[in-house]
Parts: C-alpha cells; sequence; structure tokens
C-alpha cells in the first residue's frame, strides 16, 4: 500500500488509539475474555482500524490492530494483516459506508444493557444522563446474525433519524457510534451505567418518564453549552511571590 506520510501519520494515531481504548472496555467492565470490539474511522481516508479476532486484551497493541477499507478487507502488506479481523468486521464497514459522520463505533456483551437487549426491550428515557447523552430511549435493533454486514444494516436503519448513538442488538448485545473511537467508547460506558440504574429503579416501582421538552432541553444543553469551551487550554495561575530570603544569623557551632 502507497500511502502519503500524512496518511500514514494518521493511520498510526488511530492504531495507537484505538488499541489503547480497549483497555477501558474492560477497567469498566463492559467485557469479558475476547469479547467485544472497537474499531475507529482513519479521517480523510477510505479507510479503518479495528481489534483482530479472538485476541486477549492484555495482548493488543498498535501493531496487531487490523487496517481495512471500508468493504471490510484488510489492507495486505500492512501490520496486522495477517491475523484475522474481529467478526464484526463487516458491520463496522457498513456503518462506516452509510454513516458518513460516524468515527467510531463500539460494541460490548455488558451485562445490564445486553439483559435488555435479551428481552428486546429498548431502555425507557426516565433520567436526565439519558437525556444528555442519548436524547431519548435506547432503541432495539433487528435480531441479525454475526459474521456479514446483517448486524451493521440494522445498526444503520434503528438509528437512522434517531438521537440515540446506540442501539440494543436483539439478542445479542449493544453498539454504539461516535464522532470518533473514544466517543463512542463513552457512549458504551454511559449505556451500561444508564441500562444499569433504569433496570434498579424498576424493582422500586414503575419509573417515571421524562417529558419529551425537558428530554430536548436536556440534550441541546449537554450537546452545546456542558463543559469547557473550545480553544486554547486557561494559563496556570502564576505562582505566589516568594519572601526575601534573610540573612542567616552567624553561629559559632562547629559542622557535624
Amino acid at each position: 500500500m502507497s500511502v502519503t506520510a500524512s496518511v500514514e501519520e494518521r493511520i498510526q494515531q488511530i492504531r495507537t488509539e484505538v488499541a489503547g481504548l480497549h483497555a477501558e472496555l474492560v477497567r469498566y467492565g463492559l467485557v469479558a475474555w475476547t469479547a467485544g470490539n472497537i474499531s475507529g474511522r482513519v479521517p480523510g481516508t477510505e479507510f479503518f482500524v479495528i481489534k483482530p479476532s479472538g485476541v486477549g486484551y492484555d495482548d493488543l497493541t498498535a501493531g496487531n490492530m487490523i487496517l481495512c477499507t471500508l468493504d471490510g478487507s484488510p489492507v495486505p502488506g500492512t501490520p496486522g494483516a495477517g491475523l484475522a479481523p474481529s467478526s464484526d468486521t463487516a458491520a463496522h464497514a457498513y456503518v462506516y459506508r452509510h454513516m458518513p459522520d460516524v468515527g467510531g463505533v463500539v460494541h460490548t456483551h455488558s451485562p445490564y444493557a445486553t439483559a435488555w437487549a435479551a428481552r428486546g426491550e429498548s431502555v425507557p428515557c426516565v433520567l436526565t444522563a439519558m437525556a444528555d447523552e442519548f436524547g431519548g430511549e435506547i432503541p432495539v435493533g433487528p435480531f441479525a446474525v454475526i459474521g456479514d454486514d446483517s448486524i451493521g444494516r440494522g445498526i444503520v436503519s434503528t438509528l437512522a433519524g434517531h438521537r440515540s448513538r446506540a442501539v440494543l442488538m436483539r439478542n445479542h448485545g449493544p453498539f454504539t457510534v461516535g464522532r470518533d473511537a473514544r466517543d463512542a467508547v463513552k457512549a458504551a460506558v454511559m449505556l451500561e451505567d444508564v441500562a444499569r440504574t433504569v433496570h434498579l429503579s424498576r424493582q422500586l416501582g414503575e419509573p417515571v418518564p421524562l417529558d419529551p421538552a425537558d428530554i430536548d432541553s436536556l440534550f441541546h444543553r449537554y450537546q452545546n453549552v456542558y463543559g469547557q469551551p473550545a480553544g486554547p487550554a486557561p494559563a496556570p495561575p502564576a505562582a505566589p511571590p516568594q519572601p526575601a530570603a534573610s540573612t542567616p544569623a552567624p553561629t559559632t557551632s562547629r559542622s557535624a
């Protein structure tokens, strides 16, 4: 593969980012053994990077991430190309082809979100955190076989016209998307958190739904106002002035 130095730099950056982000899935208890995967689109190219199939999380490195074209084919002669890519590669590729604003895709089997998927039930929007992050309920996608682009088709059709960055694929588990891989990982973490909380609330009774107007308001505030403004970080405060050093008094003691 012949690419410019600039593209090669971007590929290496996404390799490093995607490899490192897999540790976050383990950290937040979203995966077991080798299940789950993260991919990241290489900006300005027709490539994305995804983890290899069946490789332990402790063994994932930038060098064994697999560079793929947007049809899901590994790029020959690149690092990791000798390994089989994730079994969900075709699904990720389909999402990238049909959702051009998506820069990252994550799949986990996180317990609470997957439990909702097993029931084929959407998570209702009953928390401000859900309104903030997802702009409504977490929808359920259709059951789809693993290994071809059927899952990708289900993700795209379910999220079409929906503000949610997460979908529960029925009898399988959650998939999340984001503007980049890190954003998609954040969505996966937040999805599991709200899926757990809503499940717990149901043990106490029926959760109270949020008013649609309040959901809109919360979503707009979080997406457009929350957090630090864009731009350079503010300069750190100046160190307080130090007192002038005093002249030590003469001493007659001997050095030890």
